[in-house]
């Protein structure tokens, strides 16, 4: 129990403590397969893909306390829309800066 605020501070502080343990974790590997060269370009790009995109979850859920059963619907619309925006934007720039390179490489 805190001495200031009452609240049990197991019930506030564990998630957190979860999330960050989880973040270097999924930080750790992706780290440690880079730098001592674990596997191939190829599958390295993959493998690091995943575990970024497992992060971000982990982020919503311990962090910003997003989860698709309490969270209002209006809520899980609007961070579905801005993926797509952010996914239509890097998307569109790497388009254009393949284009770009390929074009230039005559």
């Amino acid at each position: 129990m805190d001495a200031i605020s009452g609240i049990p501070v197991e019930r506030t502080l564990k998630p957190y403590l979860i999330g960050i343990v989880l973040a270097l974790i999924l930080t750790a590997i992706p780290f440690g397969i880079v730098a001592f060269g674990a596997m191939e370009r190829q599958t390295a790009l993959i493998v690091i893909a995943i575990f970024a995109v497992i992060q971000i979850l982990v982020h919503l859920h311990f962090f910003l306390h997003i989860d698709f059963r309490s969270t209002p619907r209006e809520n899980l619309i609007a961070l579905a829309f801005a993926c797509v925006l952010i996914f239509i934007m890097v998307g569109g720039s790497l388009w254009i800066m393949f284009d770009l390179y390929h074009r230039m490489m005559v």
